[in-house]
């Protein structure tokens, strides 16, 4: 499914109904460019799943916990991981398992079962296309 954000309140209400279907374990790996507008996506997530925190990105921590909503939500950065060995060097496989959803940006695993493919691709401006691959539902 594609759609069409004009800025960052269109973002979020695409994100809001992501957030809608989500469930414990789900996995979210978000595909764009530096800029393409990932981490705010995520932040309308984090806000349709009622997370009050401000949602910055985890560049350099490589993962950032946020609790307090319908579901706890981890937001992934592999930006600067080399490869899925050093994934599970760093131990970022064991969220999988914490009955939350994984928010993924420049995924480096490979097998993550079912997941939500998200692309977004800047057309100038403010404008985005996003495209939502839900291999759970097959769409």
């Amino acid at each position: 499914m594609k759609m069409i954000s004009n800025g960052e309140e269109d973002t979020f209400a695409i994100a809001a109904r992501v957030a809608k279907t989500l469930r414990a374990g789900d996995v979210i790996l978000l595909h764009g460019d530096l800029g393409a507008g990932k981490t705010t996506f995520t932040k309308g997530l984090a806000k349709a799943l009622g997370i009050a925190e401000t949602v910055t990105s985890p560049t350099f921590n490589y993962v950032k916990e946020y609790h307090g909503g319908r579901l706890p939500l981890y937001h992934f950065d592999m930006y600067r991981v080399a490869d899925a060995d050093e994934v599970y060097e760093l131990g970022l496989e064991e969220y999988f398992q914490r009955g939350g959803v994984v928010v993924a940006e420049w995924n480096k695993l490979d097998g993550i079962d079912r997941p939500i493919d998200i692309y977004i691709t800047p057309k100038g401006g403010n404008v985005r296309e996003i495209e939502i691959d839900d291999k759970r539902i097959g769409c």
